[in-house]
């Protein structure tokens, strides 16, 4: 089931974002700059809406994977990664203290569509 809308972030700890990532930081002038919720559209009709367990957010799924292609990480180190970096983890919207996904999860989401066609390109 695809989540219907993105949450908040409610962490005592959200301030040490803007304390420790700077203003000209690639990943936070991207999330500024970039609308991902085309994210959305592209796999509407890929997920179930009303039966199943929620899916990871199919937006951080794909920025997970933006990610792995801009640094040239495997899945193991990406998510290794997002553990202690807070770039990323202010990326993929997340709290600080919160818990990563595990790095499998990256195989299950990139493979191919319908028609052998990529669900996204990167």
């Amino acid at each position: 089931m695809l989540p219907q809308q993105q949450s908040f972030i409610l962490s005592p700890y959200i301030e040490l974002y803007n304390i420790l990532i700077p203003k000209d930081n690639l990943l936070r002038r991207m999330n500024e700059w970039v609308d991902f919720s085309f994210v959305y559209e592209e796999l509407h009709k890929k997920y179930c809406q009303d039966n199943g367990r929620t899916a990871v957010d199919p937006v951080r799924m794909f920025k997970y994977l933006l990610l792995k292609s801009i640094f040239d990480l495997s899945n193991v180190d990406l998510v290794e990664r997002s553990k202690t970096d807070l770039s990323f983890k202010f990326f993929l919207h997340m709290a600080p203290e919160e818990e990563v996904i595990d790095p499998s999860l990256l195989t299950k989401f990139r493979p191919f569509g319908k028609n052998g066609r990529r669900l996204f390109k990167i």
